[in-house]
């Protein structure tokens, strides 16, 4: 029986988009082309492979058995025709990052707009995730993580500061009403903000200092999910509502502009910094590995810019 390998490509990517049109958008083809491949493909293997509906297109338990085949070949053939990139002058295709919240806000913006403009050819795909995912699974080339949640059996490579603190905040006027906090035993544990992961772990305040650690549970009004829903926990901040705990570096800019105030400055406690992460039992496409060489060239200079 034979198939035609494209007519495989476009069934892969329309059950993984879930639809036609957006297959379409994702691969830079017609919708209308990648019905037609496979429409020739289930006539070929004579069986259905996706139930349509004006509203879905979701794989036949037919179509689910030869996708959960499928995917990785595939995969490992796109990978071996991209090392073929490695041999232009500026490699080309898309790379796909997740990536947690606090590296798309923190560390990303320091280096995307830099790394595109080196590599005009290259497109990046960047999802913020605050959620432990399989990033081949989720149809993406490499993670950002901090080290404790880094998935097993991968290459890390650092990305971005590689130390970083955690700190509390507060606005002038809340301190004015609170009084002075000299320990964290201080904090007035109903007036505190807080935050919990997407897969509902509450975020505990850990403080150091002298060889003395100490966690705090807030229990304030306002509780929020790490994501987006942090914005609003700092604009109750600076409003006034209590005390917040985030990335020092989060928190930087509204102490420059005197909206939040440090709080138990000498009990913030550090922590390494985040890595790059990627599967190291496959073939590296052009764009991760040309992404992966940029950063380790960024530290190289930032270490040797520190020795001078």
């Amino acid at each position: 029986m034979k198939v035609e390998l494209g007519d495989l490509s476009a069934f892969v990517a329309v059950a993984r988009a879930g639809g036609f049109r957006e297959a379409a958008r994702a691969t830079d083809s017609s919708a209308s082309g990648l019905s037609e491949a496979v429409r020739r493909l289930e006539t070929r293997l004579g069986v259905r492979l996706l139930n349509r509906t004006t509203r879905s297109v979701v794989p036949t338990e037919a179509g689910r058995s030869l996708l959960l085949r499928l995917d990785p070949v595939l995969s490992e053939i796109d990978n071996a025709l991209d090392v073929v990139n490695g041999f232009r002058d500026k490699p080309t295709g898309t790379l796909r990052l997740n990536v947690s919240m606090s590296a798309a806000r923190l560390v990303l913006p320091s280096i995307v707009p830099r790394f595109l403009a080196a590599y005009p050819e290259i497109r990046l795909e960047v999802v913020a995730d605050e959620t432990f995912v399989d990033v081949l699974a989720a149809g993406c080339d490499a993670g950002i993580r901090y080290e404790e949640r880094l998935e097993q059996d991968m290459i890390a490579v650092p990305i971005g500061p590689r130390v970083q603190r955690m700190a509390a905040a507060a606005s002038p006027a809340f301190l004015a009403r609170c009084g002075a906090l000299e320990h964290p035993r201080d904090l007035p544990l109903g007036a505190c903000i807080r935050a919990r992961f997407a897969s509902g772990a509450m975020i505990h305040w850990q403080f150091e200092r002298d060889g003395e650690a100490i966690t705090i549970e807030p229990n304030g009004q306002l509780l929020v999910q790490v994501g987006a829903a942090l914005d609003l926990a700092l604009d109750a901040a600076v409003q006034g509502l209590g005390v917040i705990y985030l990335f020092e570096d989060w928190l930087t800019p509204y102490f420059e502009r005197g909206l939040l105030q440090p709080v138990l400055q000498l009990w913030w406690p550090q922590f390494s910094g985040p890595f790059l992460y990627y599967p190291g039992h496959r073939l590296v496409p052009a764009p991760l590995r040309a992404f992966v060489d940029f950063i380790r060239n960024e530290g190289q200079v930032a270490t040797d810019s520190s020795h001078k």
